[in-house]
């Protein structure tokens, strides 16, 4: 394969633990759409996070459409969409944390320069920015390798799309074989694999021996090359990578 000169990292869950507060917002907000429809069914924020996780709340609410089948206007989704950006940024600010072990291979990264670094989410940019500033990782990644699929795509989209990774590679100028994605979702597993970029799945953040051994499987599935279930195993996950 090429030479790898590039890790594409996603952030909720992968570099910041943020996942969980966010779709505590998520689901507040979802069972308020839901409410104001006459729609019964109500999410909490791990029921919202099992189904959807990897999903932006664009997408999120999208498939709530389909699922129960109300309109809403163009104007209506981005209104949703703005007002959960602002509640999950406040959240993420007040309590988030990196995920266990990130920041310290980020820092032999940094310091190596031997890979290009770069962050590829479906979350919002703001969201994505204020995540990692939160817990001191903004200066790892140059501003411009920093990417959504929620802001930074002519058309917005969410993963399982590979369009954010295929925009990704063609801005830092490199094919998706000379790179790794590190992914701790199918949604965004997938997303990488459709693009072509081999993927290291992360388990690390899922709570217990069990689930981990569950969301192994999915990942595996979904196309992941090969999983990492703490940061500690980086260095070693990837060199089997770039031998393969």
């Amino acid at each position: 394969m090429p030479q790898i000169t590039h890790i594409l990292f996603d952030c909720d869950n992968t570099l910041v633990l943020s996942e969980e507060l966010a779709f505590e917002a998520c689901a507040e907000l979802a069972n308020q759409i839901l409410g104001e429809r006459s729609i019964s069914k109500r999410y909490t924020g791990p029921e919202l996070m099992n189904e959807f996780v990897g999903q932006n709340f664009r997408g999120v609410v999208v498939s709530l459409q389909k699922n129960f089948g109300f309109p809403l206007t163009p104007e209506q989704l981005e209104g949703f969409v703005a007002l959960e950006e602002e509640r999950v940024i406040a959240t993420i600010v007040a309590k988030g944390q990196p995920c266990v072990g990130a920041n310290a291979q980020l820092d032999k990264l940094y310091a190596e320069k031997k890979y290009g670094l770069a962050v590829v989410s479906s979350s919002a940019l703001r969201r994505v920015q204020a995540s990692i500033k939160k817990v001191g990782q903004d200066k790892y990644f140059p501003a411009d390798h920093v990417f959504s699929a929620a802001t930074s795509l002519p058309v917005p989209t969410t993963k399982p799309d590979p369009a954010i990774y295929l925009f990704a590679c063609k801005t830092i100028g490199k094919n998706p074989g000379e790179c790794v994605a590190v992914e701790d979702s199918r949604s965004g597993t997938l997303s990488a694999v459709r693009a072509g970029i081999p993927v290291i799945g992360y388990v690390g953040s899922y709570e217990g021996e069990s689930k981990q051994k569950e969301m192994e499987a999915v990942l595996r599935g979904a196309g992941a090359k090969i999983i990492m279930n703490h940061w500690d195993q980086f260095p070693e996950r990837l060199a089997e990578i770039e031998k393969s």
